[in-house]
């Protein structure tokens, strides 16, 4: 072999030492380096995430940079980072342009469960992927309202036009009937309605699919897990008992369809005082992360509540983009970065 060959094959040896802490394998064999270079003392080379909203992005880079840098005859590391989120592994014939569908599900209403679901769709589009939305709360839709958009979509060649905002693209029974209107509609028809936002819906390619799921556990769940591979479920509760016990149920439901548990979100964790910054616990504290201990599930965070919380879902434009760096808006962007992490985690495990 010739010199830059010995050189790459020790620069690729290199990069095989770093770990990937939440898939406990090399970035190397994950096919998450890729175009090595070297040329006067430079290495170069792309480092391939499995998403934009990677929570360990910058230690990934810096390992990799002190691994490049250990290699002899490198002085300068040049590493362009990108984002790739994995495709599910046995494509469907439902939606086969969107990579990972997921369920943000509650036991119950009340404990925000909407609001966490656009600001998670939210985050997630910040960090650059393509996200999608779908209201399956058909008798109470809220999306429109919070996400500040509501006119009817048009459609072309037999589907429907999803309508975007926030660089969300959703679809709502709000968006069909008046705010004021009320859906008094029986099982059938609400499964129905269901199946066609699903397959009859022009989605185009997108990494994420959030679906707001009605609260409790009925002809909605079970008609989503029946139409489409579901890649697993965010459960939302509040941190008091007897939310956490409707919020069991629906873990028991999803168990049931044979639908993974991304992990649990605890939601109004505490009160943050908008004057003094005081954190009050008012409905418990820490309930959910417990159970969550207590079922070895994921706990994907803490999400606290502010007046601003409340305002921007009435104003339409949701607290992680109207007040990032509020604690509400970083709980939420952390949110979404466990959630990516998650997907990624189940897509590519070997029991995925």
């Amino acid at each position: 072999m010739s010199s830059i060959e010995n050189q790459l094959a020790a620069l690729r040896q290199a990069l095989s030492t770093v770990i990937d802490p939440d898939l406990h394998k090399d970035l190397v064999s994950l096919n998450m380096v890729r175009n090595l270079r070297i040329a006067n003392q430079v290495a170069s080379f792309d480092l391939v995430l499995t998403t934009n909203a990677c929570p360990v992005k910058k230690e990934l880079e810096d390992q990799c940079r002190n691994a490049a840098l250990s290699v002899d005859g490198v002085a300068q590391v040049e590493i362009a980072v990108s984002a790739e989120v994995p495709q599910k592994k046995v494509k469907d014939d439902v939606l086969p342009t969107v990579r990972h569908v997921f369920a943000v599900a509650s036991g119950k209403g009340g404990v925000g469960k909407s609001t966490v679901t656009v600001n998670l769709a939210c985050a997630l589009a910040m960090s650059g992927a393509r996200v999608g939305l779908i209201d399956a709360d058909i008798y109470g839709p809220s999306i429109p309202r919070m996400m500040g958009i509501n006119r009817e979509p048009f459609v072309a060649n037999k589907k429907m036009i999803p309508l975007e905002n926030h660089g969300v693209r959703m679809i709502s029974m709000g968006f069909l009937v008046d705010e004021k209107a009320a859906m008094i509609w029986r099982g059938p028809m609400l499964m129905g309605a269901i199946k066609q936002f699903i397959t009859d819906v022009e989605w185009g390619e997108l990494d994420y699919l959030l679906v707001d799921l009605p609260p409790g556990t009925g002809d909605v769940q079970m008609t989503l897990a029946q139409t489409v591979p579901l890649q697993g479920a965010v459960v939302v509760s509040t941190p008091q008992t007897i939310a956490l016990l409707d919020a069991q149920r629906g873990v028991t439901m999803f168990r049931k369809l044979e639908v993974p548990i991304l992990g649990i979100v605890e939601n109004m964790s505490a009160f943050i005082c908008p004057e003094c910054g005081t954190s009050t616990p008012i409905f418990g504290k820490g309930g959910a992360q417990q159970y969550a201990a207590e079922e070895d599930l994921p706990f994907l965070g803490a999400v606290p509540l502010e007046p601003a919380v409340r305002e921007c879902g009435d104003d339409g434009t949701p607290v992680v983009l109207a007040h990032p760096h509020s604690h509400s808006g970083r709980a939420f962007k952390h949110l979404a970065e466990q959630v990516a992490a998650r997907i990624s985690i189940e897509t590519l495990s070997p029991s995925a």
